[in-house]
C-alpha cells in the first residue's frame, strides 16, 4: 500500500479549482425561480442554447455511423478534413487550405479553455481579449496561470509578453462586427509584434445588419495564415450544440503542434460526430433555414423590447441582443424575471457591461411570442 503521503489530497484538485472565477451561471438561479413561477411559464432567453431540431441529413449521418466501435482519430477523417477545407473555401473565400491548416476540436469551448495550457503559456506569458467577452477567454488564461487583461483596440496593447490576443467577431454578447479594415489592421500589428492571433468566429453565419468576414479571407491575412488562426463551430449555424463539433484552423506551424498535444490528451472528437460535421459542412440549406428562424425572432424581440423602453447598442450580428435600461443589470434582470423572461446580466461578459443583459433569439417560436406579448 502506498504511503499516505502519496496520495493525493483534496488540496491538489483546490489549488486547480481556486484559480478560476466563480461560476456566473450559478447568480442567476433566484431570478430564474422567479421566472419559473410565472402562469405561462418561464421564456429562457439567458443560455444561447440552440432549441430547434437537428436537421435531418446531419441527424441520419450520425445514425448511419453509430456502428463505430474503433477509436477516431484527432485529426479527423479525410472525409472531415475534406469537408471543412471546402466549406473554408466556398464560406469564408479562403485560398489554398491544405488538411495540415485545418484541426477539428470536441467543442469550441474546450479549445479556448484549454488553448493556452496547450500553447505552453504560463507564468510571465499575456493573454489578451475584449473588454466585454466571452467569460471562458479569462478561465483559459488562469488555467494556464497566465497573466491576461482587456482591451478596446488591441492595437492600443503593449506587445510585450503578449503572446496570445483573442479576436471575437461577431461578438459575444455585443454582436458588435469588426471590418475588414480593422481586422486587416490588427492582423498586420500582431505580426509586426510576434503576437499569436486567434479569432473566435463562432457566430460568422449571423450576420443582420453587416457581413462578417474571417481572418482567413485572403483581404485580411494578405493572401498569409502566418500567425493567424480562427476558430468555428457547428454548434450555433447547424444547432448541434450537443454534439460536440468544432474545428479550427489556420497556421500549420500553429496547428501541427497542437494536433500532437491534442494526441497524447485523448482529444478525438467522436466519430459519429465526425460523420455529422461532414454532412453539416456540405449543405447550406439547412443553415438557409435556421438563419430564417432566427432573423424573425430577433425581428419580434428588437421590437418588444425597444417598446418596452429599451436601448439596443451594436447587435449587428450574432444569436443575441445587447439591450439597456440604462440601469443596473441586475435591476433589469429582475424586472424581466418578474414577467417570466430570464436574460444573461451584461456583468457576465466584464463589468463594462454592468449596465446591459444579453438577450437570446435561441427560443421556440411560441416562447418568443409569449414574450412579446409580456413585454
Amino acid at each position: 500500500m502506498p504511503a499516505a503521503s502519496a496520495r493525493p489530497s483534496a488540496a491538489h484538485g483546490q489549488s486547480l479549482r481556486d484559480r478560476l472565477p466563480a461560476f456566473p451561471w450559478d447568480k442567476l438561479e433566484p431570478y430564474k425561480k422567479t421566472a419559473a413561477a410565472h402562469p405561462d411559464g418561464i421564456v429562457d432567453l439567458s443560455v444561447g442554447t440552440p432549441v430547434d431540431p437537428v436537421p435531418e441529413l446531419v441527424q441520419k449521418a450520425l445514425m448511419d455511423a453509430a456502428d463505430s466501435p474503433g477509436y477516431p482519430t484527432v485529426w479527423g477523417t479525410l472525409a472531415l478534413r475534406d469537408a471543412i477545407t471546402g466549406w473554408l473555401e466556398r464560406r469564408l473565400g479562403a485560398r489554398d487550405v491544405t488538411h495540415h491548416h485545418v484541426l477539428p476540436v470536441v467543442g469550441s469551448k474546450e479549445l479556448v479553455a484549454w488553448l493556452p495550457t496547450q500553447l505552453g503559456l504560463g507564468p510571465g506569458d499575456k493573454v489578451a481579449y475584449p473588454r466585454l467577452a466571452y467569460p471562458t477567454y479569462e478561465v483559459g488564461a488562469r488555467l494556464a496561470r497566465a497573466d491576461y487583461e482587456v482591451y478596446d483596440d488591441p492595437r492600443e496593447l503593449d506587445p510585450s509578453g503578449l503572446k496570445l490576443l483573442w479576436l471575437n467577431s461577431p461578438s459575444n454578447p455585443t454582436g458588435r462586427v469588426l471590418s475588414k479594415e480593422d481586422l486587416a489592421g490588427i492582423v498586420s500589428w500582431a505580426r509586426e509584434h510576434g503576437v499569436l492571433l486567434v479569432s473566435d468566429e463562432c457566430y460568422l453565419e449571423l450576420g443582420w445588419d453587416a457581413d462578417p468576414v474571417s481572418v482567413l479571407h485572403p483581404d485580411v491575412n494578405e493572401g498569409s495564415y502566418d500567425g493567424v488562426v480562427a476558430v468555428h463551430s457547428l454548434s450555433k449555424r447547424s444547432n448541434l450544440a450537443g454534439y460536440r463539433a468544432a474545428f479550427i484552423a489556420g497556421d500549420p506551424t500553429v496547428l501541427g503542434p497542437l494536433l500532437e498535444i491534442r494526441k497524447h490528451g485523448g482529444m478525438m472528437t467522436p466519430a459519429p460526430t465526425q460523420a455529422a460535421a461532414v454532412a453539416a459542412l456540405g449543405d447550406d440549406e439547412h443553415v438557409r433555414v435556421q438563419r430564417e428562424r432566427y432573423a424573425a425572432r430577433r425581428e419580434a424581440l428588437r421590437g418588444a423590447l425597444l417598446g418596452h423602453g429599451f436601448r439596443i447598442e451594436h447587435s449587428e450580428a450574432s444569436l443575441y441582443l445587447w439591450a439597456t435600461r440604462d440601469e443596473s443589470c441586475w435591476d433589469t434582470v429582475s424586472h424581466l424575471a418578474d414577467l417570466g423572461i430570464l436574460v444573461a446580466p451584461g456583468d457576465f461578459y466584464g463589468e463594462a457591461g454592468d449596465r446591459f443583459v444579453r438577450v437570446a433569439l435561441t427560443a421556440t417560436d411560441e416562447r418568443v411570442r409569449a414574450a412579446v406579448a409580456r413585454l
